[in-house]
């Protein structure tokens, strides 16, 4: 059993409509592959492309709601909306759990009611920023490097009044250092080791120690670049960041944040959710104790999931 905790099928979905959920086969996640997967449950990232003009950002979002609740969980008896972490441990053996997120809050402007809409739509976790900044905090690809500001301290002050997860991936070095001061339940949904592959997305190993003495939640991520800085990876790249973090006292923090379908360039033996059985069986099995193979599958991410 696999907890998967980063996707972006949602802008997938939005982006060209005519896409089936069901079984589009340019969809590394869809529901016949799923269906077919160990993985339990799977958080589905609502992304607004910054090409979307700000005016539009949070209807677009809105939008991506309706698309989880339309496209994904309400035509399939099988797929349960996960709202807490009561819903994790209550799912049938035959049933699998959609978790809904937020990756980036640049849709939600200045607006904190926005950002309290889509948590009473059913946001679990709450990505700061995605690469550039907005009115919350600096991403990690503007220049500039800022932290926090005013207003984003009251959105993470929200967060920890509403036991929301605070996901860390993306945000600017600063903006990490300045919300763990602040977040009770920091996280870092799809994010690697930065002494093993030197990419501005990854996480240094002070960063790591931080999350992991908070029990937080990290989730080793698929994209090629942030596995080795090139264009080619394999699953033994995702191990040595698994092993490293695990080296590094993470061993109840690690879990899976794949990426899938938010990026084109994915590992070889590790494509989509029908590869989630060998990489089980033939990886982590195998370089792992059993009680650790628990904690990284499913366990951790159920542990740490804030909203009871």
């Amino acid at each position: 059993m696999i907890i998967d905790a980063h996707c972006d099928v949602l802008w997938k979905l939005w982006e060209n409509p005519e896409r089936s959920f069901f079984n589009s086969s340019d969809l590394q996640v869809n529901y016949e592959k799923w269906m077919s997967s160990p993985v339990k449950v799977q958080c589905f990232a609502i992304f607004v492309p910054e090409t979307v003009p700000h005016a539009s950002q949070f209807d677009v979002a809105l939008e991506m709601v309706q698309l989880f609740k339309e496209r994904i969980v309400d035509p399939y008896e099988k797929i349960v909306w996960i709202k807490s972490q009561d819903d994790l441990l209550s799912l049938g053996s035959n049933e699998r759990g959609a978790v809904l997120t937020l990756e980036g809050c640049h849709p939600i402007g200045d607006q904190l009611s926005r950002l309290k809409t889509l948590v009473q739509l059913g946001v679990r976790a709450v990505g700061l920023t995605w690469n550039q900044g907005n009115a919350v905090a600096d991403g990690i690809g503007e220049s500039r490097g800022a932290g926090l500001t005013d207003f984003g301290r009251d959105v993470i002050r929200y967060l920890n009044k509403e036991q929301i997860w605070t996901d860390l991936s993306h945000v600017s070095y600063k903006g990490f250092w300045d919300t763990m001061q602040i977040a009770d339940f920091p996280m870092a949904s799809h994010s690697n080791a930065y002494s093993i592959a030197s990419h501005p997305r990854n996480l240094d190993d002070a960063q790591l120690r931080a999350l992991i003495e908070r029990g937080a939640f990290i989730g080793v991520t698929y994209v090629t670049e942030f596995l080795n800085l090139t264009l080619v990876a394999y699953r033994k790249d995702v191990l040595r960041h698994m092993k490293h973090i695990i080296n590094l006292g993470g061993e109840c923090s690690l879990g899976f944040g794949s990426d899938f379908d938010g990026t084109d360039k994915v590992v070889t033996g590790l494509e989509d959710h029908t590869d989630y059985e060998s990489f089980l069986s033939q990886i982590v099995v195998n370089n792992f104790p059993q009680d650790t193979v628990r904690k990284v599958c499913y366990e951790n991410f159920i542990r740490t999931f804030p909203r009871k």
